[in-house]
């Protein structure tokens, strides 16, 4: 037979044999990837999904040629990662997570630039940038520079530089941090429609479990090492009769979810709508549940549910950490107050910048002990309300008090009964966990011992004794949340603000993250947060959707959700609420 004749098997988009990367964090070793061994299916979704620290990252940079393995191998389409790098990076895209944009340039100038560098020939030019505009919705902003870009354009147009020359293989390192629903949706669109019209492959990586429940398949690492690869839906499988929901009409929602989380049946147990969802340890029957955990005072009722591939993320990664979770619910002060008082007075706020309204006529009022939500889309107005509400931003208008204190007049008194957590958690990269811990201690006005106990308290209820010495700089995300949180809680307020907290954290981080939130709730301690995931608005007692530096809807999670119900969709989630309102919010400008 002719060798031209002969069929032969198209080259795999992605062969990972027995890759190791081990990484000095300080004086000690870090295993990133240990015999790590899979193969991409060409022309699918695949989603490599992990706790922080599990390798993603460093995977993808393996694979585009920016670090070189320890040992093993590494091939893109028959192509050796580490000696054939340049052939490799003209065949992949590779979206990093801080989009790799140059803020200064318009985005007519970004598109130009990663033209020139992708050797996109200049008769090409026009059709494809008319493209990738219209693709994106970008069209209208190609003369704006891409830092005044909100945070889900700045996706997009990271998205829209990587594909100037269509890649074979696109490599997407958690593409949708930081953006809101709405922005999330218009990516993965985006992502379908390059696998269905250019057949191709995508490996991307997210800390979003409803994401992986789009991918054809899914890659799971923890701490480097490969605990599976299958379909969502089979992974999920493996969770039948394990899954249920609990509902109470005399118990409140994060009183249950506290409660059950501590019973030895279940392993995960988060609030969802208005039930919590429950993942037990073995198999069970929903009525015995319903009986063993029912109390004359407080009935509940459990009833089977469909598993989601979250719950067997969580199945698989579970630690018991009831003895360390108990310690850091010990708050450092008690809050004596019990009355449900406005402590948060919020009316006609107003704040401009030249003559653009970024917060315009915003009025709404927190009770104390409650978790208050603050939604909306990148460039909502949310981070700046924020800002204001501690004192960090002057109002241009309204009111606005804080703890009975009128913060045109009076912020100092104000700021003191304030933890304030930012979205990119303002610690000092430079600086250990230790020094840190110091710094914000005495920023908050405690020295001496009193300082001396906060600080030995943060490292203790925050499990940071063992990495006190560390830089914090160089710290996995999660570990970065829990020195961020426990910062704002040293001089232990009485209100706290989170901005966009989680962003980016694994499940299970977010998880035990909202544990001590739910605990300083119960406690007392008011909280107001602003998210993009919508899972965590469901925590909220209470919330306000913005748009455009205004409120669009006000009310419980249960309420919008029953608001925005239709006969096409009888029973929304919550991003499926958000997404409803923003887009009447759009047709109605």
């Amino acid at each position: 037979m002719n060798k031209e004749h002969q069929l032969t098997t198209p080259a795999l988009p992605l062969q990972v044999n027995n890759i190791c990367k081990t990484f000095l964090v300080g004086k000690q070793p870090v295993q990133a990837l240990d015999n790590l061994t899979f193969s991409l299916q060409a022309g699918i979704v695949t989603g490599l999904i992990g706790a922080d620290g599990a390798g993603k990252t460093t995977l993808m940079r393996l694979i585009a040629g920016l670090l070189v393995p320890d040992s093993g191998s590494l091939l893109v389409y028959d192509h050796d990662a580490t000696h054939e790098s340049l052939i490799i990076q003209s065949t992949i895209g590779y979206m990093p997570q801080r989009f790799g944009l140059y803020e200064d340039l318009t985005v007519q100038e970004n598109l130009d630039l990663y033209a020139d560098l992708q050797g996109l020939a200049r008769d090409q030019r026009r059709q494809r940038y008319k493209q990738l505009m219209q693709m994106t919705g970008m069209a209208p902003f190609t003369s704006r520079l891409a830092g005044r870009l909100s945070g889900g354009m700045k996706q997009k147009l990271g998205l829209a530089c990587t594909l100037i020359k269509p890649p074979q293989l696109l490599l997407l390192d958690e593409p949708t941090v930081g953006v809101d629903p709405v922005s999330r949706r218009e990516l993965w669109h985006i992502v379908y429609q390059q696998v269905e019209e250019m057949g191709m492959t995508v490996l991307l990586s997210t800390a979003y479990l409803d994401e992986a429940e789009r991918c054809n398949e899914v890659i799971l690492l923890h701490e480097g090492k490969m605990l599976g690869k299958d379909s969502p839906a089979a992974f999920s499988e493996q969770l039948y009769g394990r899954t249920f929901e609990a509902r109470s009409t005399t118990e409140k929602r994060r009183t249950l979810q506290d409660r059950l989380a501590r019973q030895d049946d279940f392993i995960d147990a988060i609030i969802l709508g208005d039930h919590v969802r429950l993942v037990s340890r073995q198999p069970a029957r929903a009525d015995h549940l319903t009986t063993k955990f029912s109390k004359p005072e407080h009935p509940v009722q459990i009833t089977t549910t469909p598993p989601r591939f979250e719950d067997a993320f969580i199945a698989m990664l579970h630690k018991d950490e009831a003895s360390s979770l108990a310690q850091s619910l010990v708050l450092p002060v008690q809050i004596n107050e019990t009355s449900h008082k406005d402590v948060i007075v919020v009316n006609n706020l107003e704040r401009r910048f030249g003559d653009f309204y970024a917060v315009k006529n915003l009025s709404f009022t927190v009770r104390q002990g409650e978790i208050f939500g603050l939604l909306g889309a990148n460039g909502a107005g949310k981070s700046t309300t924020f800002r204001m509400l501690c004192g960090l931003l002057p109002a241009s208008g309204g009111n606005l008090e804080v703890a009975g204190h009128d913060l045109r007049r009076a912020q100092a008194p104000a700021r003191g009964m304030i933890g304030y957590m930012a979205q990119r958690f303002s610690l000092y990269a430079g600086m250990t966990v230790q020094q840190n811990l110091v710094f914000f201690s005495s920023a908050y006005g405690l020295f001496g011992k009193k300082q001396r106990q906060r600080i030995d308290w943060a490292l203790e209820a925050f499990e940071l004794t063992d990495i006190r010495d560390n830089i914090s700089g160089e710290l996995p995300l999660g570990y970065k949340q829990r020195l961020a949180l426990a910062a704002a809680l040293m001089h232990g307020p009485k209100i706290l603000f989170l901005d966009e907290p989680t962003s980016g954290v694994d499940p299970l981080a977010r998880r035990e993250f909202w544990r001590r939130i739910n605990a300083l709730a119960e406690k007392g301690v008011t909280i107001l947060v602003t998210t993009h995931f919508m899972e965590e608005a469901e925590y909220c007692d209470r919330l306000v959707i913005m748009a455009s530096g205004q409120i669009l809807a006000a009310g419980d999670p249960q309420q919008l959700k029953h608001d925005t119900a239709t006969r096409a969709m009888p029973n929304p989630t919550m991003e499926d609420a958000f997404i409803s309102l923003i887009e009447q919010f759009e047709v109605a400008k």
